[in-house]
C-alpha cells in the first residue's frame, strides 16, 4: 500500500491531496474539490511526468546561454538524466524560438527546443 500527500497543480484550488493505492492497484484519493484534482494524483503515482525549463552554452560571445524547454512532459525518472545531455551541449549555430535543439532527447520522444533568438546583438 502507498500513501502520498500532494498539493494538486491542475486548477487555482491548489487542493491538499491524499493518495492511497491499495493492494489491488486501485488508487483512492481524498481532499479533492474537482475530478482533475483525481487525475493529477494518478498521474504523480503511477505516472510522474514534468517538463524542464534550462539553458544550454552556446558560441555566441553576445549570449554565452540560450534559454531551452522540453516541448512536453518527460517522465520524472529521466529529468536529470536530460540534464547530463544539456550540460554537454553546445548551440554553433543560430537557432530561433521553437527550433529543436536535441531531438528526441533520450529516445523520449520529445525534443528540447530554444525558447529564444540566438541572433547575434548589434550595438550602435
Amino acid at each position: 500500500m502507498i500513501d502520498k500527500t500532494f498539493t494538486c497543480i491542475v486548477c487555482p484550488n491548489g487542493c491538499k491531496l491524499n493518495a492511497t493505492v491499495l493492494e489491488d492497484n486501485k488508487l483512492v484519493v481524498t481532499g479533492n474539490k474537482c475530478i482533475k484534482g483525481i487525475d493529477f494524483a494518478n498521474n504523480e503515482i503511477f505516472n510522474p511526468k514534468r517538463m524542464l525549463t534550462t539553458t544550454v552554452k552556446t558560441t555566441f560571445n553576445s549570449m554565452p546561454y540560450l534559454p531551452v524547454r522540453t516541448e512536453s512532459e518527460i517522465p520524472k525518472e529521466k529529468v536529470f538524466q536530460v540534464m547530463n545531455v544539456l550540460r554537454t551541449t553546445v548551440i554553433k549555430r543560430q537557432l530561433k524560438v521553437g527550433d529543436i535543439v536535441i531531438e528526441n532527447v533520450l529516445d523520449t520522444g520529445i525534443n528540447v527546443i530554444a525558447t529564444m533568438n540566438t541572433e547575434e546583438k548589434r550595438y550602435g
